[in-house]
């Protein structure tokens, strides 16, 4: 039988190793942003990397209980009081294209934008508007844009600002901001979310696209394990009641 392989971590009867560096070494000198950026690496982050990860982590963590993972965790914590796993799980499940994986589409997108402008000799804003184009004749949604509540995400311009301020903003960055002026212009104004945020900073740092989402759940995981706790603290069991309609058949009999 052929063994499992990994890069990543192992342990033998004296020491816990990830990435090579010892763990108890990274418990001492490292953060919670600084090995999660190793693990996806390979390499211990600059201390500039290090906190634009630590502020991606805290824009992604917890936007209230009605976002759909926080929800769905509380709706499983209302009905399941014996596994915290199980509602922390939920909420992950909850995850996908439409709500908190963005990242990885919206990353996809940048690139694409980046690849065109350099592949027609073009600028990135107009690579931009060429493919809202081609994504809003296809009836295609754009990914990293738009808030279900917010006009303006708050989170977006600090996240640009900290990338710019330690020296990581590059073209990611600049087509975001590209793909959000392209929609306006195309569809109507509509603000770039924490995804394409997310998404445009991570390109930046050189992460491949499944780490839009990835990332986001490890930030989004923190929130979850409170929202469950909160529910469990505060609620009684089976407080969740979802006011359901009926609008099927009226009452048949069997002939």
């Amino acid at each position: 039988m052929n063994s499992w392989r990994t890069a990543i971590a192992r342990t033998d009867e004296t020491s816990i190793r990830i990435r090579g560096y010892d763990v108890t070494a990274l418990m001492q000198q490292s953060t919670f942003a600084g090995l999660v950026f190793l693990l996806h690496k390979g390499r211990l982050p600059t201390a500039p990397e290090a906190k634009l990860i630590d502020a991606l982590l805290i824009g992604v963590a917890d936007p209230g209980a009605g976002a759909p993972s926080c929800a769905a965790s509380r709706l499983v914590a209302s009905g399941n009081r014996q596994s915290l796993s199980a509602a922390v799980a939920a909420g992950v499940l909850a995850i996908g294209d439409e709500h908190g994986g963005a990242g990885e589409s919206c990353m996809e997108l940048i690139a694409a934008v980046i690849e065109r402008a350099r592949e027609s000799t073009i600028s990135i804003e107009d690579a931009a508007r060429a493919i809202v184009e081609d994504m809003r004749r296809a009836g295609q949604r754009v990914p990293g844009i738009g808030h279900r509540r917010l006009t303006t995400d708050p989170r977006v311009d600090v996240l640009f600002t900290m990338a710019r301020d330690v020296k990581v903003a590059g073209d990611g960055i600049v087509a975001a901001r590209a793909i959000e002026q392209a929609v306006s212009e195309q569809v109507k104004p509509l603000p770039l979310n924490i995804d394409g945020a997310l998404a445009a900073i991570l390109h930046d740092m050189g992460f491949p696209p499944p780490a839009g989402k990835l990332v986001f759940i490890v930030g989004r995981v923190a929130g979850l394990t409170a929202e469950v706790a909160e529910e469990h603290e505060r609620e009684k069991p089976m407080r969740i009641r979802i006011p359901v309609e009926y609008d099927g058949a009226g009452p048949r009999d069997i002939t």
